[in-house]
């Protein structure tokens, strides 16, 4: 497998899984600062969605799934099942995005 696959599911289509390495996660911390508050509210709103949010969102998705990836590749890992996103509000203007799952190695059936 040329890049690490995750998946939300307990298995990977075609795959045994032939060892389980451990629980793998990976973080990001995204920080909006008054300029970009301003910004989205000002510009950015159009039917209740702000596009400034949303690409600091991705880039924090992004990051954690690097992060993620590293891991399980430290665990000798070729794959992680049962990946869940948590996005939680640790303080005014900042966003923690959490991936966490199973890296384990697999085998092609």
């Amino acid at each position: 497998m040329a890049d690490l696959p995750i998946t939300t599911t307990d298995s990977l289509d075609g795959h045994e899984v032939t060892e389980y390495c451990g629980i793998v996660s990976g973080e990001a911390v995204i920080g909006a600062n008054v300029v970009s508050d301003i910004a989205a509210g000002i510009r950015d709103v159009v039917g209740g969605r702000s596009g400034s949010y949303e690409k600091k969102i991705e880039a924090g998705r992004r990051e954690a799934i690097t992060d993620i990836r590293a891991e399980a590749r430290d665990l000798g890992a070729n794959a992680v099942i049962g990946a869940s996103f948590d996005y939680e509000e640790m303080a005014e203007g900042m966003l923690w995005v959490n991936l966490s799952g199973t890296a384990v190695e697999t085998e092609p059936r």
